[in-house]
């Protein structure tokens, strides 16, 4: 517990930042607006462009482990939205936010230490390749999602998803690396810069939307949210990877747990790019943070890890 609350407790401290600058007003919404467009246009896809220009893959493609992974994330983003627009009454662009929370994990605040603290070297591996897919995958179907209700042609649509900063970050990152490329010199130390910035930047901001907002969201349409986020996708995973799909029982492991991470900040910059859902998108981040200190260890205790 203490090395997890250790884990969590810079996350809420950031967040608290936020929530102390916007009540002291020394800055407003408008400005933490315009925190959360620096984090989405600039900082995350240095990110991503840092991530693949660096990524290893493998020569064979794990084709059960990434099946087992984002199956898990279609059912549970599929069922949030049915959920939100269902039985909340809810708009399609919100319901979007609903599932992006759903299926966005925390991957590198909370993923990064606690699979590596489960599994040591043998996890790094499979950690680092579904980090690098990971955001670059949720983000793009995200934005499908919400492109693809405005009525656009589908050359339209293709049109938004090629000039979209992630998708241009992930297509240089890819190019780079496949040409034997990697940022350097100069280059490399203001990528790394503006990519560093983006965990902390975020959660500030978010601190800042949730003095705005504040955890208003209604527990009935939350609630679901943060269950399918830690219970229901690792539950999914767990199925697919121990008992559908063949993979190292390392690899099984690091996919449920990848899977029980509390939902992550990227959820809530998307919302604020989109300027809907940010109440649920902010409350699911902030409550299955904390709860995940709990279900954790449940799920270390199922793969056989727990004390």
């Amino acid at each position: 517990m203490s090395e997890l609350l250790s884990v969590n407790l810079p996350i809420f401290i950031l967040i608290a930042i936020g929530y102390a600058a916007a009540h002291f007003r020394l800055m407003d919404k408008q400005a933490g607006e315009g925190v959360s467009d620096y984090v989405f246009f600039i900082a995350t896809p240095a990110l991503v462009l840092k991530t693949m220009a660096a990524a290893k893959f493998l020569d064979a493609q794990p084709w059960g482990y990434w099946g087992a992974y984002f199956i898990g994330v279609a059912l549970v983003w599929a069922l949030a939205m049915w959920l939100d627009l269902r039985l909340h009454g809810k708009t399609y662009s919100e319901s979007v936010i609903a599932g992006f929370s759903a299926g966005q994990s925390n991957t590198v605040l909370v993923g990064i230490p606690v699979i590596l603290k489960a599994f040591g070297d043998a996890g790094a591996v499979p950690l680092f390749l579904l980090i690098a897919v990971h955001l670059p995958v949720n983000l793009t179907v995200a934005t499908f999602l919400f492109e693809g209700r405005k009525g656009l042609h589908w050359t339209q649509i293709g049109k938004q998803l090629a000039l979209h900063p992630m998708t241009l970050a992930l297509v240089i990152g890819l190019v780079l690396r496949a040409a034997g490329l990697p940022p350097s010199g100069p280059v490399k130390t203001v990528v790394d810069f503006l990519a560093d910035t983006t965990i902390p930047c975020a959660l500030v901001a978010m601190g800042l939307a949730l003095h705005h907002y504040g955890i208003k969201t209604p527990l009935a349409q939350t609630g679901p949210v943060i269950a399918l986020k830690l219970i229901v996708h690792p539950a999914i995973v767990y199925l697919l990877a121990f008992h559908v799909f063949d993979m190292p029982k390392v690899w099984a492991g690091v996919a449920v747990l990848f899977a029980a991470m509390p939902t992550g900040i990227n959820a809530f910059l998307f919302a604020a790019r989109y300027r809907t859902g940010e109440a649920l998108a902010s409350s699911a981040i902030a409550l299955s943070t904390g709860l995940a200190l709990f279900s954790t260890f449940f799920w270390l205790w199922i793969l056989g890890l727990g004390p």
